[in-house]
């Protein structure tokens, strides 16, 4: 069956879902371009460039619907987003509905019965939802079947596809606003990750300098005393050596001393030749591993296994799962963070309305990941 209906048989859209096409600014339906505001309320592109053109403080002013604060980036009113949505319902009803005179004649461009030629198409099967002509009941496919007048089927459906556009365009509104809700969780999550990593630098960096200098304090205790026992060394090596060049002296002497044939002037130099050739007492001696310094290693293994366990303070966290169901089909959102994520859910809760219900909510309480 072919079937062709004229757009002007739309006809004009109901109160309900005409007073959603209502700009708040200049009261009048939408004109195109439409945009699209962050709170999920519309604007005529015009209205909004006429309030931008107004501002003077620098790029915000509120939404007419609800005061919600709006701030424009550098491309002003050009940079908010079209609602297509909108637009295209316009364009629908502006094109079937352009009338709203019900004595006006609609122009039906009626379609034939393709078994039965002569036959117009006046009819509706219920048993297999396509429309037929009187023929095809009596004699034809459809002798068994259930039917109705095609009047009141297209009433009927025409009323379904109604409701069916306003829930598209209460859902569309209630997806941006999810959308918004997931972008500034994004934005926060990044804001919060930044911020954090910020912070566990400086932990690490204050960290660093504590050991620095602590580091600095024993490498100075450690220069102290090497200098000291390098000091003693060096007085003490100066010692000997001078030791030795008196000893070279005294064996010159004493070699000489043996030439002496004189008996009684021999005597006389060779007792203190003696004496001084065998006093060594005055030269100090090291104590054995005076050159050790192993007294200075440093016992760190307590402090090692602190540094092994450093973690991040454990919090609450809060897993969230929610399904909502649009039309016939279902949705799970999945959140998982910090406690602040409550706040998101709560949000997600207030959006739950007519076709947009929120069906399942879970949350669990978790001790954060180790």
């Amino acid at each position: 069956v072919s079937l062709r209906i004229s757009s002007s048989s739309l006809g004009p859209p109901p109160p309900s879902l005409e007073k959603q096409l209502v700009c708040p600014i200049c009261l009048e339906v939408f004109t195109k371009p439409v945009v699209i505001l962050p709170c999920q309320h519309n604007l005529c592109r015009k209205c909004a460039n006429d309030v931008g053109s107004t501002l003077t403080s620098g790029g915000r002013f509120r939404c007419p619907s609800c005061r919600h604060e709006v701030v424009l980036d550098r491309h002003g009113v050009y940079g908010l987003q079209r609602n297509l949505l909108v637009e295209n319902i316009i364009d629908m009803y502006r094109q079937g509905g352009t009338s709203t005179n019900p004595s006006v004649e609609v122009k039906v461009d009626h379609p034939m019965c393709d078994h039965h030629g002569d036959e117009r198409i006046n009819i509706y099967c219920l048993s297999c939802s396509v429309p037929t002509c009187s023929m095809c009941k009596v004699f034809g496919a459809h002798r068994d079947c259930e039917v109705a007048p095609l009047d009141a089927v297209f009433t009927t459906q025409k009323a379904e596809l109604t409701d069916c556009i306003s829930m598209l365009v209460g859902n569309n509104e209630r997806i941006q606003a999810i959308i918004s809700h997931l972008e500034e969780t994004c934005r926060a999550v990044n804001e919060n990750g930044g911020r954090q990593k910020s912070k566990v630098c400086e932990t690490f960096d204050h960290l660093f300098a504590v050991l620095e200098e602590k580091k600095g304090e024993m490498t100075l205790r450690i220069s102290t005393e090497q200098e000291e026992k390098l000091d003693y060394v060096r007085g003490l090596r100066r010692k000997y050596s001078e030791h030795v060049e008196n000893a070279a002296k005294l064996l010159e002497t004493a070699i000489q001393t043996l030439d002496e044939s004189e008996m009684a002037l021999f005597l006389q130099v060779t007792k203190p030749l003696i004496v001084e050739g065998t006093d060594t007492s005055h030269l100090d001696q090291l104590q054995h591993g005076y050159e050790d310094m192993g007294h200075f290693t440093a016992d760190i293994e307590r402090q090692r296994q602190a540094l092994a366990t450093v973690d991040f303070i454990r919090g609450v966290c809060v897993c969230v799962c929610v399904c909502v169901t649009l039309g016939a089909n279902e949705h799970i959102l999945s959140l998982e963070g910090i406690s602040q994520r409550a706040n998101m859910l709560a949000s997600l809760l207030s959006l739950s309305v007519s076709h947009f219900s929120v069906v399942t909510v879970t949350h669990t309480l978790c001790r954060q990941r180790q």
